[in-house]
């Protein structure tokens, strides 16, 4: 028997223990909401609207990869022990949805933060018909519609930080919009001809609707769709083409494809610099800057405007 196919057994088991009544495990022993989030990304929103008030741990650490990550027997029981969990959706975490759907059967408040938004904001994917591109954090404004989500959700399960958690999330929503103006005014000093943002995987494509960017990815939205000879020679050649200055690597993808684009771009006469380091599908390091939503958000702008700014005569 495959080990996927034991650990959804061992997930359907536990379940059934843990019975249909009513969730017992809400503010048990701490006094505090055990929140359980998919992604380093989710876990700082939590943070910044609990406060002290939530245990919040992420399931994937800095510079996981959520398109690939599986769940082993230990974040199964993290997420059955768990008062509230949340995930992206949108396919994300595309190898846990069978972790998810058995624990919507639980008792464990469990929401895809993503699937709340209008259809109409969502970019749809060209890779998987129906779907919609899951990278929804790149658009500040967007993302400030999860914030009231998780805000809503956590007054149902604790009203009685009500007044605490709308507070916080008010203030975190000012801090957001300072952050989308400094995101805006970053990206004016590229002309519009320079905002081409070449990455590892098609990470940013709500970045550059935002913010004015064309946006390529190597690799497709999923990093599970390996790029091939044809992506790589495709790329090359309108990278020398519009002789774009700067192509960068992500911290949750393996440098090796970027590097190759690199040399075939070398291959067509034209030098390609390596940009930078940008943070896709997860926070830096904690206790960083870029372990934070608002730092990663500012590092990648930075990053990018910095290393194209090389180009422009």
């Amino acid at each position: 028997m495959k080990k996927w196919t034991m650990l959804v057994l061992v997930i359907i088991i536990s379940i059934s223990l843990i019975g249909c009544g009513n969730n017992q495990n809400v503010k048990r022993d701490s006094g505090k909401l055990n929140v359980v989030t998919t992604t380093t990304i989710l876990a700082d929103i939590v943070k910044n609207i609990g406060g002290d008030k939530l245990e919040v741990e992420a399931l994937m650490g800095p510079g996981i990869d959520p398109h690939l990550y599986k769940a082993s027997a230990g974040d199964v029981q993290k997420m059955i022990n768990a008062d509230f969990i949340i995930f992206n959706g949108l396919h994300l975490e595309g190898k846990m949805s069978d972790v998810f759907e058995k624990l919507n059967k639980s008792d464990v408040k469990t929401i895809a933060a993503a699937d709340v938004l209008d259809n109409s904001k969502l970019i749809e994917s060209e890779e998987f018909e129906g779907n919609y591109d899951p990278h929804i954090w790149f658009d500040v404004k967007l993302w400030m519609e999860i914030v009231d989500v998780i805000k809503d959700n956590l007054i149902e399960l604790d009203s009685e930080n009500k007044d605490i958690y709308i507070s916080n999330s008010e203030k975190y929503k000012d801090e957001l919009k300072k952050l989308d103006e400094y995101v805006i005014s970053r990206a004016k000093e590229l002309p519009d001809d320079k905002r081409i943002l070449i990455t590892a995987h098609d990470a940013f494509s709500y970045f550059g609707k935002a913010y004015g960017f064309q946006v390529k990815g190597l690799q497709g939205i999923s990093t599970a769709a390996e790029a091939g000879t044809l992506d790589v020679k495709e790329l090359a050649d309108f990278i020398s083409e519009k002789e774009i200055p700067a192509i960068f690597i992500e911290s949750s993808v393996p440098t090796k494809n970027i590097e190759a684009l690199q040399a075939a771009v070398k291959d067509r006469g034209f030098n390609v610099e390596i940009g930078g380091e940008l943070f896709s599908d997860s926070l830096g390091d904690p206790g960083t800057e870029e372990g934070t939503y608002i730092g990663t958000v500012k590092f990648n702008i930075d990053t990018i405007v910095d290393a194209l700014l090389k180009g422009v005569n």
